[in-house]
């Protein structure tokens, strides 16, 4: 279950067997390269080029069978699953490896989710690139005063890697690449604010590091506040909880990266297995990855619980890699592999263009190093020849035509699903009358 890069390496390496048969179920028809999703809300890089067609992945591995749907429930007795695709199915299974990643966490304000846009997924860069493009239109069409400065602030919640990345992005877009297509706003005047609760952005690097990231962002006109809570939301703006007090920041652009759970799927486990399920709602797993009492489902990725591991990539990547030779060494009958070991290969994150940051086992990096190390190691994990190249190209032109080809609005993208139904609700009335 799941197409990511937990569940992508399982199906790989299980897939060159040629005495089994692997089923990779996944809502989406791609595999999703997370790390460069922001590239996309911005328009440094298309969809394709990191989101490859699973199928397409696949293509040479006979054993590996594709199924499009979600899970609806699990039989953990009879060992199936219950899913829905074109129709509802029921799929058997000896091994299940559980591998859906997660969901964006509103702390339990899920309500904010219509206003504070997430960004898991391609459907959300799209959204989000149409919302900071369609703000600059409306700035453009509004006359001088509040409600336009409302058009031309974007706030950032949380201030990990991906809201980092973003806001060093958001700036670059509107001070550098735009700045000369309007006549009525200037866009270089479009405030980025950057909002944590935490003391300091990227929370989990060395404070060296961290230091110098807020003066990268600052240097780029990004507003970082720090020691800030959210504590409202609502499609104009935002309420917080800072050093100051209580103060409201006009913003009709919002994007979310504050906290993430496991996705829905976790839950549908726990009540299957009667499992109490951990922070974030994580599934408990044992040293194996595999779940208490049932040691043929294994749960890898963002889903699993497993104390000092983060739920970056790399380690979806490595309890992969372990799930896959666990059940390669259970299938030629030899012994299980040791219990699973989180290495930590570093963090890294990038601000703008040759702005990075890297800590790399207590190396701690900045600066033009930092951003070819990131550069190099992204590359390197992008699925395909066609994609690593095609994303070079991107680069080196935004890096010296300071233009991006990416830029298309999606009016569908501009309505929120509140927008949605209300809209459907009044066409349905209409009909009625």
């Amino acid at each position: 279950m799941g197409g990511g890069f937990a569940g992508v390496r399982v199906a790989r390496r299980l897939g060159r067997r040629g005495d089994v048969q692997v089923t990779l179920i996944d809502r989406a028809n791609h595999h999703l390269f997370q790390p460069l999703l922001y590239q996309v809300a911005t328009g440094e890089l298309s969809e394709g080029q990191i989101a490859p067609a699973l199928r397409g992945m696949f293509r040479g591995q006979e054993s590996v069978r594709l199924v499009l749907g979600e899970v609806d429930a699990l039989d953990l007795e009879r060992r199936v699953i219950h899913a829905r695709a074109a129709d509802p199915v029921e799929i058997p299974y000896d091994t299940l490896v559980l591998a859906a990643g997660s969901v964006d966490s509103y702390f339990g304000h899920d309500e904010w989710s219509q206003w504070a846009l997430a960004m898991k997924t391609l459907d959300d860069a799209d959204r989000i690139r149409s919302r900071i493009l369609a703000a600059l239109e409306m700035a453009e069409e509004t006359p001088p005063g509040a409600e336009r400065d409302a058009w031309l602030t974007y706030a950032l919640v949380g201030a990990g890697p991906t809201g980092v990345e973003l806001a060093g992005q958001i700036s670059l877009l509107t001070h550098r690449v735009v700045r000369d297509e309007y006549r009525a706003i200037d866009p270089a005047s479009a405030r980025i604010i950057l909002l944590d609760a935490a003391g300091d952005v990227l929370p989990a690097m060395h404070p060296t590091l961290q230091r110098r990231a807020h003066r990268d962002l600052v240097k780029l006109g990004v507003d970082v506040r720090p020691g800030h809570s959210v504590v409202g939301v609502d499609s104009h703006g935002i309420d917080v909880d800072g050093p100051e007090g209580r103060m409201r920041i006009a913003a009709r652009t919002i994007i979310w990266s504050a906290g993430v759970q496991a996705a829905p799927l976790a839950h549908v486990l726990g009540d299957a297995a009667g499992l109490t399920l951990g922070k974030g709602g994580r599934v408990p797993v044992g040293p194996d990855l595999t779940v208490p009492g049932h040691p043929e489902v294994f749960v890898v990725g963002d889903m699993a619980d497993l104390q000092g591991v983060p739920g970056l990539a790399p380690a979806a990547i490595q309890q992969g890699v372990y799930a896959a030779k666990a059940i390669d060494a259970r299938l030629d009958g030899r012994p299980a592999p040791k219990p699973f070991r989180y290495v930590d290969k570093g963090t890294l994150a990038v601000i703008g263009r040759e702005r990075a940051v890297a800590d790399i086992k207590g190396l701690h990096l900045s600066g033009p190093l930092a951003f070819a190390i990131w550069a190099a190691v992204h590359l390197f994990y992008l699925v395909g020849w066609g994609n690593r190249l095609g994303t070079i190209s991107r680069w080196l032109w935004s890096l010296l035509a300071r233009n991006r080809q990416e830029r298309v609005i999606s009016v569908s993208s501009l309505v929120s699903d509140a927008e949605a139904d209300a809209s459907l609700e009044s066409l349905e009335a209409a009909q009625r009358d």
